[in-house]
């Protein structure tokens, strides 16, 4: 199954206010972008909600080698 890629939208307004939405995002892991953005654009959130994605559970994948020694 291919994962669809995670995406940051930027919306600049002529005011100076901006509006940044992430997609395919899942879960608390947008925050993380936001405040990304927040200290690289020296940025305050003054609103914000929550989509979807952001209740959904995060797809964490983990993998493992075994190595079989033989003596």
């Amino acid at each position: 199954m291919a994962q669809e890629k995670k995406q940051v939208e930027v919306r600049l307004f002529p005011d100076g206010n901006m509006r940044v939405e992430t997609h395919n995002i899942k879960g608390k892991q947008c925050l993380k972008y936001i405040e990304l953005f927040e200290s690289l654009l020296q940025a305050q959130v003054i609103d914000s909600a929550f989509t979807d994605d952001y209740y959904q559970s995060e797809t964490v994948l983990q993998t493992s080698e075994e190595t079989e020694v033989l003596v």
